[in-house]
C-alpha cells in the first residue's frame, strides 16, 4: 500500500504525514476492528456455501453492470469456505494419525475427541459447548490468516453466544462449570500466543508492543433489552483474572439493568492493577448506533471492539483510518501554517499569532487549519480504502459479515449492512488547556502579550519558568468540572464533529469522530513544540478524553464531570484512563466504591473508563529492577502490556498519569 501510493501523493500531504498532523492505518495494516455476532454458532460453512451459490445464481448478467464483480467476489467466498473446512480437517487427520500411536488411554480419548470436534466444525453448525468454542477459533484463525493479526479480529459477546451450549450441556451431563473454565482458558491461552506482525513505520514509533486487541465484551443487553450477563460471563472473567495475559482483554458492559453482583467482580478484578476488564456504557452504546440509523435490534448486539471503537458486531464494517494530532492544528494556526519544528509549511496561511486581534480570529484559524488537515487526510484515505477494497479482498470475513453474500460486494466494498470509517482525534486535553490560556492571559486578562508567549514556547519555556508556573496555577484547566475549561472542550469538540462527521467514503457518507489516541498521543507529542498550557516540548499530549497529565487537581469524580460534558454519543468511542493508589480501592469499601464511579460516571453519559491501580514508586522500582517485576501488567491504552517491556517514554507516561488518592 505505501509503495503505491506514497511517491504518487502531493508535497502537501507529505508536508503534514512528515510533521505529525495524521498518521494513516491502512498504508502500514489491515485497517477493520471487527467483531462478529452470533451467525457462525447457527450455520456452518456448508450453510454459507449453500447462500453464496444462491447469491451466484440469482446474478443478473444483463440488467446488473457489477455482475461480474459479484460473481468474482462469491465465488472467492466460496474457496476460502473450502479452505477452512479442508483446514480443519487436516487437524482432525492429524488427531486422528496422533491417536492411533497414543500408548495413554487417557490422552487417546482427548485425541479422538479433537478428530470429532474438528470434522464437525466449522462445517456444520455447533452442538456442544466444546464445538461452539472451537468453531470461533477456526474462524478467527481464517480471517487473521486471510488479513493480518491487527485487524483487532474479536469473538464480540462471546459470552451470550456460548451461554446456551453451556446451560444445554449442563443439564444433558457433557460439562460442568470447570470443564468450560479449561475449555476457555485454552481459548484465551490460544489468543494470546498468536503472534502480531512486526510493526513498520508510524506504527513502530508509536508502540514497539501492540498485540492484536482481541477484546471480549462480556454483559451488556440483550436482544429484549435485558440484563445478558450470565455464568460464562462469570467464568471468562475468572478465567482472565487468574491467567493475567495480554490478550484477549475483557470489557464489561454495564447497564442501568446490570445486576451488582457482577459489575461488583468486575470491579475486584480491576482493583487488583492489570489494568482490566475496561468498562463501557453498553446503554450509550446503543444510544450511539441507534444515532446512525440502525435497529434497535442490531443495535443491542452491537458493542466494542478493539481499544473502544462501536460497532454493529457481525453487521458492520468499521473501519480505523488512523490519528489526527489536534494540538498540532492548533500550533499550526499560531505559526501561520508553518511547523516551527522545522521550518516548512504544513498548513494554508492563515496569518502569524500576533496578528490575532481577538480569541475569535484565532480560534478561526485554527478551524481553518483542522478542515484543511481534515481534507487531505480523508482524501489520501479514500484513495487508500480503494486500492485496499481492489488489491486486499477479505472474502473470507465477508462470508461472515452480514449482507455481504447477499450483495455480492466484499466486506472492505461496502458488502456490509452497515458501514462506518473512524478518525481517531487526539490530544482535546492539551488542546482544550492550550486555548484556555489564550483566552483568559492573552485575551480575556490581558496579563500576557502573544509575542511574550510565542517567545516562551521557541525556548520551550527555558527562562520563562515564572510564567509557566503562573499558567500551572491560575488558569482553568479541562478535567476539575470547571466550566470556563470544559466549555472551550466542547467547542474544540464540536469543530471536530463538524470537520468530520458525514463526510463521504467511497461507501457513503460514513466518516465519524472516535475520541482515541491509544499510544499515537506519545508519538505526537515528540513531533509537537512546547504548548500554552505550560506543556514542554516532545512530551506526550494528554491521551484519549482525558484530561492532561497533572491538569486533574480535583479528584476521578470531577474528572469524569467534566469528560461527561463531551456529547458522547455523537462519537464512535471515546477512551478514559484514570490511575488509582492501591489503598485507595482496599477492601470491601473500594470494590463499592469502584463500582459505583463506575455507575456514575456512566449515568452522566460516559461512553468507557478503565483504571491502572498502582503506585509510582512501585512503577519507579520496576523501572530499576525489571527481572524483579516482570509479571506487573499496566493498561496502557485499549490493551494492557507489562510495564518492563515498554519503551522508557511509554513507561513515563503511565508514571504521568494522574494517581488519585481519594474519591
Amino acid at each position: 500500500m505505501r509503495d503505491q501510493l506514497f511517491p504518487a501523493l502531493p508535497p502537501e500531504w507529505h508536508a503534514a504525514y512528515s510533521a505529525g498532523v495524521f498518521t494513516e492505518f491502512m498504508e502500514q495494516r489491515a485497517a477493520g476492528h471487527t467483531a462478529l455476532d452470533g451467525a457462525i454458532y447457527e450455520k456452518g460453512l456448508e450453510d454459507f456455501r449453500a447462500e453464496i451459490a444462491a447469491s451466484l445464481a440469482a446474478l443478473d448478467w444483463e440488467a446488473d453492470p457489477e455482475a461480474y464483480d459479484k460473481s468474482q467476489e462469491l465465488s472467492a467466498m466460496d474457496i476460502a469456505c473450502e479452505a477452512a473446512i479442508i483446514f480443519a480437517e487436516r487437524h482432525a487427520a492429524l488427531a486422528e494419525f496422533m491417536a492411533a500411536a497414543e500408548p495413554d488411554l487417557a490422552r487417546r480419548a482427548e485425541l479422538a475427541e479433537i478428530a470429532e470436534v474438528c470434522r464437525r466444525v466449522p462445517a456444520r453448525a455447533p452442538r456442544s459447548f466444546r464445538e461452539a468454542v472451537q468453531t470461533y477459533w477456526f474462524t478467527h484463525l481464517g480471517t487473521i490468516t486471510e488479513l493480518n493479526g491487527w485487524d483487532a479480529m474479536s469473538p464480540g459477546h462471546f459470552d451470550r453466544h456460548l451461554e446456551p451450549f453451556y446451560r444445554r450441556d449442563l443439564v444433558e451431563g457433557r460439562i460442568d462449570r470447570e470443564k468450560a473454565k479449561e475449555y476457555l482458558s485454552c481459548f484465551c491461552i490460544k489468543v494470546n500466543n498468536t503472534p502480531a506482525p512486526p510493526k513498520v513505520g508510524v506504527t513502530a514509533a508509536e508502540s514497539g508492543t501492540y498485540n492484536d486487541f482481541t477484546q471480549i465484551s462480556l454483559g451488556g443487553v440483550n436482544a429484549e433489552g435485558g440484563d445478558a450477563a450470565g455464568e460464562v460471563s462469570s467464568i471468562l472473567l475468572e478465567a482472565l483474572d487468574e491467567l493475567h495475559l495480554l490478550q484477549p482483554q475483557p470489557s464489561v458492559h454495564v447497564a442501568a439493568v446490570t445486576a451488582e453482583p457482577f459489575l461488583r467482580q468486575a470491579a475486584a478484578v480491576s482493583r487488583k492493577g492489570a489494568g482490566y476488564p475496561s468498562f463501557f456504557n453498553a446503554d450509550l452504546i446503543v444510544r450511539e448506533q441507534l444515532n446512525t440509523g440502525k435497529t434497535l435490534e442490531d443495535a443491542r448486539g452491537g458493542g466494542t471492539s478493539g481499544c473502544v471503537e462501536t460497532g454493529c458486531f457481525g453487521k458492520e464494517a468499521y473501519i480505523l483510518h488512523g490519528y489526527l494530532n489536534v494540538p498540532k492544528i492548533l500550533e499550526l494556526a499560531m505559526n501561520d501554517g508553518v511547523d516551527p519544528l522545522t521550518g516548512r509549511r504544513v498548513g494554508p496561511a492563515t496569518g502569524a499569532a500576533e496578528s490575532f486581534r481577538d480569541f475569535e480570529v484565532l480560534y478561526a484559524a485554527f478551524e481553518a487549519q483542522l478542515r484543511n488537515a481534515v481534507d487531505w487526510k480523508i482524501r489520501v484515505d479514500n484513495k487508500l480504502a480503494r486500492i485496499y477494497a481492489e488489491s486486499v479482498p477479505a472474502p473470507y470475513l465477508s462470508v461472515v459479515v452480514a449482507d455481504c453474500i447477499a450483495n455480492g460486494k466484499d466486506y472492505y466494498s461496502g458488502g456490509a449492512r452497515y458501514n462506518t470509517d473512524y478518525i481517531q482525534c487526539c490530544g482535546i486535553g492539551t488542546v482544550t488547556d492550550s486555548l484556555s490560556v489564550l483566552k483568559k492571559m492573552v485575551y480575556d486578562e490581558k496579563r500576557l502579550a502573544m509575542g511574550e508567549l510565542m517567545t516562551a514556547l521557541a525556548a520551550d519555556w527555558q527562562g520563562h519558568e515564572a510564567l509557566r508556573r503562573e499558567i500551572l496555577a491560575s488558569v482553568p484547566f479541562y478535567g476539575n468540572d470547571d466550566e470556563a475549561a470544559d466549555s472551550l472542550m466542547r467547542r474544540v469538540f464540536a469543530s471536530e464533529i463538524a470537520a468530520i462527521e458525514g463526510r463521504r467514503s467511497l461507501r457513503g457518507p460514513t466518516y465519524r469522530v472516535n475520541m482515541l489516541s491509544t499510544t499515537c498521543h506519545i508519538y505526537f507529542g515528540k513531533k509537537l513544540g512546547a504548548t500554552p498550557n505550560g506543556r514542554l516540548a516532545h512530551l506526550p499530549e494528554s491521551d484519549g478524553s482525558s484530561p492532561s497529565h497533572g491538569a486533574d487537581r480535583r479528584g476521578p469524580t470531577a474528572v469524569m464531570k467534566s469528560v461527561a460534558k463531551m456529547d458522547q454519543a455523537r462519537t464512535g468511542g471515546t477512551l478514559l484512563n484514570q490511575r488509582f493508589l492501591p489503598s485507595t480501592l482496599a477492601g470491601e469499601r473500594g470494590v463499592e466504591a469502584l463500582s459505583s464511579l463506575v455507575r456514575g460516571y456512566f449515568a452522566l453519559g460516559g461512553h468507557h473508563v478503565q483504571f491502572n491501580v498502582v503506585d509510582t514508586a512501585t512503577l519507579r522500582k520496576a523501572q530499576a529492577h525489571p527481572d524483579e517485576y516482570r509479571n506487573l501488567l499496566v493498561r496502557v491504552a485499549g490493551y494492557s502490556d507489562y510495564f518492563v517491556d515498554l519503551d522508557i517514554h511509554h513507561q513515563e507516561e503511565i508514571i504521568a498519569r494522574t494517581a488519585q488518592e481519594k474519591f
